[in-house]
């Protein structure tokens, strides 16, 4: 019975808020549909899977609000022979949702907790396609290079320059920059040429800082400002 009425949360949210809320992409909701959310998040907060709203995972980290992960991948426009990098895979929902699109998926995950139980839940659930590592995501994965799509979840003060070097040209990349911790905005970037990048502004929101060696620095940056404690905790305009 529980089963079920998770299955019937799940199609809740997607038909009487995503859809409302403006997400169009039938690809992008169709794979929505087709991952357990509840699957990703501990028992104790299995009750709230379906609600549009972040939910802490461990680490000081959430899983992100469906409506958020709905649209990052669908600014994405992936195509099924597509290649994909995440930046901060958390509990590997989001991977999850860019697996049924994309062929390929890697997400680098800096907290080796989250990366180490991503990585099982993955593989326990099915999700084949998905390579999971632990390390500083604003560093990209070079070794993999180029992807055709970059999503990031967490925001940076710029868009890192590693990630701009793996993306292929006509690929894209979306994430949450601000030079204020408080204060970001989503971004599109296509890769037009060796040197030309294409940026369109998506909205505001309001993630956790990108720590890294091409983000903000943990030790220095952040004593300069209040991060945000949720990964989202507003959706684009």
């Amino acid at each position: 019975m529980q089963i079920k009425n998770f299955e019937q949360q799940r199609v809740q949210l997607i038909e009487n808020e995503l859809r409302m809320l403006g997400i169009r992409d039938e690809v992008v909701l169709r794979a929505m549909r087709s991952v357990p959310r509840e699957k990703f998040v501990s028992a104790e907060m299995r009750e709230f899977a379906y609600r549009n709203t972040p939910l802490p995972i461990g680490s000081g980290q959430t899983i992100s609000q469906p409506l958020i992960v709905a649209s990052m991948t669908e600014a994405l426009e992936l195509a099924p022979n597509e290649r994909v990098l995440e930046v901060g895979a958390g509990s590997g929902y989001a991977a999850a949702i860019l697996s049924r699109i994309a062929k390929e998926v890697f997400t680098v995950e800096r907290h080796r907790g989250l990366a180490d139980s991503a990585r099982r839940r993955l593989k326990r659930l099915g999700y084949n396609n998905i390579h999971v590592r632990h390390g500083d995501g604003s560093r990209g994965w070079p070794e993999q290079a180029p992807f055709d799509a970059i999503v990031v979840a967490a925001a940076g003060p710029g868009v890192p320059a590693p990630l701009m070097q793996q993306l292929k040209t006509g690929g894209r990349l979306v994430m949450p920059v601000g030079e204020e911790l408080d204060s970001q905005r989503l971004i599109r970037v296509v890769r037009r040429g060796e040197d030309e990048f294409e940026y369109k502004e998506l909205g505001a929101v309001r993630f956790v800082p990108l720590i890294g060696e091409a983000g903000w620095r943990e030790d220095v940056d952040l004593k300069r400002h209040q991060p945000p404690t949720t990964v989202s905790d507003a959706r684009p305009d």
